[in-house]
C-alpha cells in the first residue's frame, strides 16, 4: 500500500487527496489519514524503502499460522473489517493484515446485491418447475404458444399529478404584461390501484380497484 502512496505523492497529490483515493478504491478501512500523512512526510525525508521496519512484537514476515488465524476469522464473520481484524491482532499492523486478506488469501469484498424478495428453496423448486413446464409447452406449441400468453400487473395511480415546468409553458409576445403563475403542486394523496393485462396484440383490460383494496389472487381469479 506503501508504493501506492508513494506513486500517488509523486503525482503532487495531497496526503488527504492520497487518503480519499485509496478510500475509494480499497474501502474506508484500508489506512487512516494520519498514516497516510506519515508516510508523505517520510517520502519527502528522501526515503525510498516502503517497507514497514521492524517492530518489537510484530513479525516482520507473516507467517503461515498468521495466514491461517485470520482466514479462519473472515470464514467465521465474511463482513468482518480490517479495523475489526486488527481488534483481534493488535500486533499487526492494518497494512499487513490488508495485505494478507487481499494478497495472501485472495479475498475481495462484494456488496451485497438487492433482490424485491429472498426466495427460500421451496420457492427456487417452484419457480424451476414452472419455468421447465413453459418451456416444454413453448417446445410443442412455438410461436403460437406465446401468442396466448396473458399476463399482467398492477401499479398505484394518483388522482392528480403536477405539471411539469415544460407542460406549464405558454406562447406569447415579447413584453407580454400578464405573467404566467402557477402554485406550488405535490402529488395527490388520493390514489388508487389499477391492474393491467395483456398478451402479444396488446392491452387486453384496464381496471381500477374499488379504493382502500389492492389487488390478490381472489380479484386475479375473477
Amino acid at each position: 500500500m506503501q508504493g501506492v502512496i508513494r506513486f500517488l505523492w509523486a503525482k503532487k497529490l495531497s496526503a488527504a487527496d492520497i487518503h480519499r483515493e485509496l478510500c475509494v478504491v480499497y474501502g474506508p478501512n484500508i489506512m487512516s489519514e494520519g498514516v497516510v500523512r506519515q508516510w508523505v512526510r517520510f517520502f519527502k525525508d528522501e526515503r525510498t524503502n516502503i517497507h514497514d521496519e521492524s517492530r518489537s512484537g510484530r513479525p516482520s514476515v507473516v507467517s503461515a499460522d498468521l495466514i491461517k488465524e485470520i482466514d479462519e476469522k473472515i470464514r467465521l464473520l465474511r463482513n468482518f473489517t480490517i479495523t475489526q481484524l486488527s481488534e483481534h491482532l493488535p500486533n499487526i499492523s492494518r497494512t499487513v493484515l490488508y495485505e494478507t486478506v487481499t494478497g495472501k488469501l485472495g479475498y475481495r469484498k462484494f456488496c451485497a446485491r438487492w433482490v424485491p424478495k429472498m426466495l427460500t428453496e421451496i420457492h427456487k423448486t417452484s419457480r424451476m418447475g414452472a419455468a421447465l413446464k413453459f418451456l416444454s409447452q413453448y417446445h410443442t406449441g412455438g410461436e403460437d404458444f406465446l401468442n396466448r400468453i396473458v399476463t399482467g400487473d398492477e401499479t398505484w395511480v394518483a388522482h392528480v399529478n403536477a405539471k411539469t415546468k415544460q407542460q406549464s409553458m405558454a406562447w406569447g409576445h415579447t413584453g407580454y404584461s400578464t405573467r404566467l403563475r402557477k402554485t406550488r403542486q405535490t402529488l395527490s394523496a388520493r390514489k388508487l390501484m389499477v391492474t393491467v393485462f395483456w398478451d402479444a396484440q396488446g392491452i387486453l383490460l384496464i381496471e381500477f380497484m374499488t379504493r382502500g383494496t389492492t389487488i390478490n389472487s381472489e380479484v386475479y381469479c375473477r
